[in-house]
């Protein structure tokens, strides 16, 4: 896990990586980089090296990066980015001719939304998105809503999809369940969505002046999907 051994989270990773026929390109912001508790790290280290490939950086030329570009052409590529132009995984999941790679983009929101439409290399592949209603356990950092999921959650649900074995994500989130308990049992604090923040009244930040901030808050407040 690559962390000190008052901190070490080995015991809760595989003892042999997953075997998976899915290869996961990690699209990296280089702000995450930097992160204490980023979750990428620990997806990789339950994975095998040629099953999940980590790039780092905000822009993604096709001179500077030909096996990417390579891999954004080829029809079984996926990119898992939800918005209207998305296909629900599960769909894409049930045709004969099954995907074999996928695209994750690691960063907060903002940073993803940049990297995503600043980089046209990123519109090539299939558009897909998660259909999930379940909460994030990644409790010890704020998220948009209860559903957004960390880069981890969404390659565990992503992969057990593609894969058919929903104890893929069972062996992936267990280092970051134990990642999070760690951290609350030395001091942490449990973390809600900015969404439940809202809605119960306990926001304590100064609203936005930006109109667009403000309307995207009304929307969460109000249960409408952004």
């Amino acid at each position: 896990c690559s962390r000190p051994q008052k901190v070490c989270l080995c015991p809760f990773l595989p003892i042999h990586p997953l075997k998976v026929s899915t290869c996961l390109y990690i699209i990296q912001h280089p702000a995450e980089e930097s992160r204490v508790l980023r979750t990428v790290p620990l997806l990789a280290a339950c994975l095998p090296p040629d099953k999940c490939k980590i790039l780092v950086g905000r822009r993604f030329s096709e001179d500077r990066y030909p096996e990417l570009a390579t891999v954004c052409r080829s029809p079984s590529t996926l990119i898992l980015y939800p918005g209207a132009e998305a296909t629900n995984l599960e769909e894409v999941a049930e045709m004969p001719a099954s995907p074999s790679v996928m695209i994750i983009i690691d960063g907060t929101w903002s940073q993803a939304k940049d990297i995503f439409y600043k980089n046209s290399l990123f519109r090539l592949p299939k558009q897909v998105q998660i259909k999930t209603n379940i909460s994030s356990q990644y409790v010890i950092r704020t998220q948009p809503t209860n559903t957004c999921l960390s880069t981890l959650e969404c390659a565990a649900v992503a992969l057990t999809i593609m894969e058919k074995n929903k104890s893929i994500q069972e062996t992936i989130l267990r280092p970051l369940q134990a990642l999070c308990a760690f951290q609350l049992q030395h001091g942490a604090q449990i973390h809600h969505s900015k969404e439940h923040l809202l809605k119960t009244g306990l926001y304590d930040k100064p609203m936005p002046k930006n109109k667009r901030k403000l309307r995207r808050m009304e929307l969460l407040v109000n249960n409408v999907k952004i």
